[in-house]
């Protein structure tokens, strides 16, 4: 089992920024993937970044390339999303998950299937 825990959210106005983390612990050493989701009030849960975590190798949703980027510290096992010039639509509760199976491309990072979630961390942007 892994545990995922998510910090960082919180109240911002547009244009402003904010870094999540995602915090993992238990038997992470068969992480192979890592990836942040967020899901909009009344909206399905989306796709923001991945990080294969061996690798480093990161995928990024067109809607915020430019302006979030995803890391990870191997030695924390932690992942992080910096997110700058947030907007409103921005808002919404931030996942971040993991896989222990092993991911080939993009649409196999975005894909919902993972293995472990975390609980979830609430980022509002005001306009």
């Amino acid at each position: 089992q892994v545990q995922l825990v998510e910090s960082g959210g919180g109240l911002v106005q547009a244009g402003g920024s904010l870094r999540l983390s995602c915090s993992a612990s238990g038997r992470t050493f068969s992480t192979e993937a890592m990836g942040w989701f967020r899901q909009a009030l009344g909206k399905e849960r989306e796709f923001v970044a991945a990080v294969n975590w061996r690798a480093g190798n990161i995928y990024c949703a067109d809607s915020v390339k430019g302006r979030f980027t995803i890391s990870r510290d191997s030695a924390k096992n932690t992942m992080y999303l910096q997110m700058n010039n947030l907007k409103p639509e921005d808002t919404a509760i931030y996942y971040c998950a993991s896989t222990n199976f092993v991911r080939y491309n993009y649409m196999d990072y975005a894909a919902a299937r993972y293995d472990y979630w975390g609980q979830g961390t609430q980022v509002t942007v005001s306009s």
